[in-house]
């Protein structure tokens, strides 16, 4: 293996710093799996030989080792109780309360862009006819983001927890992949999103998912993200984390709601003063 313990720490370090994301030992093979297709792509014969680089190396360097290493695992209807619990709890709530407006979700780290799109086929099914939505899937990388916007999936991809119904009804042949209609595309966005720096400005949102991702941070650095996360929901939004987390412990001021096996998290029902920003993880 060529990840000798300096050679981890720096790469953990240069990651901390762009992402807000820990590294801790024992993660060795995987950054050094993930490492190797970005040195053979731009001409270093060894992962020692791209992190050396790395030191005095250009800014489009360093972001894309950043984005290699946080880059995570994704598929359609990922554990399923987040989705019940938008059309069963969440929704029927939002709805009451913006009775005219399009429904606005963000979808924060959103990889290849199977959780925004399988947020737009549960809301295709869950909303009354003809209420709009609007979504917004967001990453760090700007390699998934352009798969995201393709809207394209390979087979593999498809196989990934996708119902066949749902394939049939909301997805196209475009080739050897499939790509997801125009009519759920057309309600969908995406940019680059650092949640470890100050959010650029946009719209309120009724909805936030931001699962498997406060897991990679640290408490403070998780306490500073959920704070810009509550800045951008409206008025008693909801946020729903990853199965393995919580806002207890980290934040008090969102509350927490049981939902079968699983709990989502409510902002406070009334705006409340705006805190001083915090501009670095």
């Amino acid at each position: 293996m060529e990840m000798t313990p300096a050679l981890f720490a720096f790469v953990a370090d240069l990651v901390y710093r762009e992402a807000g994301m820990v590294l801790r030992p024992g993660k060795e093979y995987l950054v050094e799996s993930r490492l190797k297709p970005v040195a053979k792509e731009t001409g270093h014969a060894t992962v020692g030989s791209l992190a050396n680089a790395l030191r005095t190396g250009s800014t489009s360097l360093r972001t894309m080792v950043v984005e290699a290493l946080t880059i995570n695992e994704t598929s359609w209807f990922r554990d399923r109780e987040p989705f019940s619990a938008l059309t069963d709890t969440i929704l029927p709530d939002v709805l009451a309360r913006n009775t005219t407006g399009p429904l606005r979700i963000w979808s924060a780290a959103c990889s290849s862009g199977q959780e925004p799109y399988s947020i737009a086929i549960t809301l295709e099914k869950a909303l009354p006819p003809g209420r709009k939505y609007q979504i917004m899937g967001s990453d760090l990388s700007e390699e998934m983001l352009r798969r995201s916007r393709a809207g394209r999936f390979n087979q593999l991809e498809i196989n990934r927890g996708l119902p066949a119904t749902d394939l049939v009804t909301y997805f196209q042949r475009a080739g050897a992949e499939w790509e997801v209609i125009p009519r759920i595309r057309q309600n969908l966005s995406f940019q680059r999103v650092n949640l470890c720096t100050t959010l650029p400005p946009m719209q309120k949102f009724d909805v936030v998912f931001l699962r498997n991702v406060l897991i990679y941070f640290e408490p403070e650095t998780k306490r500073a993200v959920l704070d810009r996360i509550r800045q951008v929901l409206n008025p008693g939004g909801w946020l729903l984390l990853g199965a393995a987390e919580s806002t207890v412990g980290i934040d008090s001021v969102f509350e927490r709601v049981p939902v079968g096996r699983t709990a989502i998290y409510r902002a406070p029902a009334q705006e409340r003063l705006k805190v001083k920003e915090v501009t670095q993880c």
